[in-house]
């Protein structure tokens, strides 16, 4: 657990402004040390849970270096060693201190020595310079903005707000994003003015000009292709890597254990954690649900059972049935993510988190395999799209729009709206198919919606942030594009922060070994046709770990850590939802046109879904209500 928070180039004093950014994110870690600078303050929030525990956050070096570091570096130890063997003196065991000589050695190119989860800054008094910088895939978060000549940053909005001149004027193109995609995409914030540093990028402040570059130091590699290697070899290197990537993760000096869910990613992180803890025991975490569609609590026993056969039993499994449908809990994590922010399963993994800190302060996760190994299930939608994009699109427009309308809107995990969506998928223009997809907001539904405080943005295509990043992609496959597309947006925008605020909110710290540097290069140069195959999803990753990944396992329908919005809406959300919806400021402010509101919210009542443009509209004006 770990946070940072910093001002630069403040004329004023700024001591107490500082004091107040950090202590507004001692959920994240108990405040370690705070620099004051004449003009620079940095502070540094830690719970140290990797390597020794005795260094305390190093801020200053002999040479006018300063930094703070907020996260995990995995292969500190080496770097120390590296370094003292070159004659750099170490007077602590901090990774703050472990920066500043990196810094020394290589500039600002240190980053690409960290192999780790991690945000740093490092305040250079000799060069007249502040870096900032972010991990390669997103796993810890960093903001900023700029007041005048001040660059103030820090890694939640609840720091940042601390500040007297924070920027609130609303960002109307970033509210239409997130009414599509249920998150606001990097580097844009709902702030008009406030940025997300990119995952894989370094920001450099000149402090003699107040003139900022942002520069990109890591991207996976999809153009190049290791068409060499067999199946076999490359699944036999798979298993290693995944291996070594857990093998990281366990180094902790706190009570560590892993989240185990009824599917693939989960159940080989466990289960490649259980062998490697042996005989020590491994405790291992689910959440089980009352609505059996979404309930996991026998496929995660079925696996626990499978990896304790393998292990030789030392995994012990705990599992509680959380009562997901607290709208206070939704309140409440609609602050800490300091934006609107809609994916809903964010509510369990809070409560799985908070279960799990019961005993453990270091958990494991799948989070990342979807993405680097084709296993959304969109991913196969899109392919067979592909099948189809020869038919002209006026036909394909008329003939699957026709197929669909067959079909009821009964949410998105019954068969028949599976079904229309692959239908709707089928008849979009290919450009925009993908978006579609996932566009939780359609066009046509925002130019009825939008009040006149969104009426700059009524004709606004959001499907530019997708298409925006076209020239940026460099896979020749057009499905593995997509995967590299999300590794873009989707993951550090929606699946990343949620695992980051969510587990953070309980001081619980989250780690996704799938998300190791090498893993994701690995995965990025495997031929596409061993990730995806004709009907399998994360091929090669099923078939590196046999021992776990039973048929039994691999037949199970994939479910993710869903929780049934609509239902709710319907029934224990409905009297909360509804005063939210029109008793806030998002209709009295004329955000959304009330009758148009009216209409959607009674069609849900009937039987049709509008479950998650309801449920996007509801933490919206969570949002729009802390504003006053």
């Amino acid at each position: 657990m770990s946070a940072i928070s910093g001002i630069v180039n403040l004329q004023s004093p700024g001591s107490a402004i500082i004091e107040k950014m950090a202590a507004s994110l001692e959920h994240r870690g108990k405040l370690k040390n705070i620099y004051y600078g004449t003009t620079v303050y940095l502070a540094c929030n830690n719970v140290k849970t990797v390597g020794d525990i005795s260094g305390e956050s190093f801020l200053q070096s002999d040479d006018k270096l300063s930094a703070v570091i907020s996260g995990n570096i995995y292969n500190a130890h080496v770097l120390r060693s590296k370094l003292a063997a070159n004659g750099h003196n170490f007077k602590t065991h901090s990774d703050s201190e472990l920066l500043l000589h990196l810094y020394e050695s290589y500039g600002r190119e240190c980053v690409n020595q960290l192999d780790g989860s991690f945000t740093f800054a490092v305040y250079d008094q000799v060069r007249h310079k502040v870096i900032l910088g972010r991990d390669r895939l997103g796993q810890k978060p960093l903001l900023y903005f700029m007041d005048g000549k001040t660059l103030v940053f820090a890694s939640e909005f609840a720091a940042l707000e601390q500040y007297p001149g924070f920027p609130t004027a609303l960002d109307k193109e970033s509210v239409s994003n997130f009414l599509s995609l249920q998150y606001v995409p990097q580097p844009d914030t709902i702030y008009r003015n406030v940025r997300k540093l990119p995952p894989g990028h370094i920001l450099e402040l000149n402090l003699d000009n107040n003139h900022i570059s942002i520069r990109c130091y890591w991207q996976a590699d999809f153009s190049i292709k290791n068409s060499t290697l067999n199946m076999d070899s490359a699944t036999a290197k798979l298993r290693t890597l995944v291996e070594k990537a857990v093998e990281k993760r366990l180094a902790a000096n706190a009570p560590i254990g892993t989240f185990l869910s009824g599917g693939v990613d989960s159940c080989i992180i466990t289960g490649i954690a259980a062998k490697l803890l042996y005989p020590a025991p491994c405790d291992t975490f689910t959440a089980a649900f009352s609505t059996a569609a979404y309930d996991e609590r026998d496929a995660a026993v079925q696996s626990a059972k499978i990896i304790n056969g393998v292990t030789g039993g030392n995994l012990r499994h705990h599992q509680r049935e959380i009562k997901a449908d607290d709208f206070s809990v939704a309140e409440m994590l609609s602050r800490h993510f300091g934006e609107p922010f809609a994916d809903a399963s964010s509510i369990p993994l809070y409560l799985l988190s908070k279960f799990a800190k019961e005993k453990i302060s270091v958990a494991l996760c799948g989070d990342g395999a979807d993405e680097i190994f084709a296993g959304y299930e969109r991913y196969l939608a899109m392919r067979y799209a592909e099948k189809i994009y020869w038919i002209p699109r006026s036909a394909r427009k008329l003939i699957f729009n026709g197929i669909a309308s067959l079909f009821s809107e009964h949410g998105e995990r019954s068969k028949s709206g599976r079904i229309r969506r692959l239908m709707k998928l089928f008849a979009s223009p290919e450009k925009v198919g993908y978006f579609n997809l996932l566009d939780r907001c359609p066009a046509h539904v925002k130019k009825e919606l939008f009040g006149p405080q969104l009426s700059e943005v009524i004709d606004y295509d959001s499907s530019q942030c997708f298409t925006s990043l076209e020239w940026e992609l460099i896979s020749k496959d057009r499905v593995e594009k997509l995967g590299e597309l999300d590794l873009r947006t989707y993951l550090p925008g929606d699946i990343l922060p949620k695992a980051d605020i969510s587990s953070q909110a309980n001081a619980l710290e989250l780690r996704s070994p799938f998300l190791d540097t090498a893993v994701v290069e690995f995965a990025a140069r495997l031929p596409m046709h061993y990730k995806l195959s004709a009907k399998r999803r994360k091929y090669i990753l099923c078939a590196a770990f046999p021992e776990f990944i039973t048929p039994e396992l691999l037949n199970r329908p994939k479910r993710g850590f869903g929780v049934p919005l609509a239902h709710w809406l319907r029934n224990s959300w409905k009297a909360q939802a509804w005063e939210k919806l029109f008793k806030s400021r998002l209709t009295a402010d004329g955000f959304i046109r009330e009758d148009t509101l009216k209409k959607y919210w009674d069609l849900h009542q009937e039987g049709r879904d509008f479950s998650y443009l309801l449920w996007n509209l509801v933490t919206f004006a969570f949002f729009l209500d802390r504003q006053k």
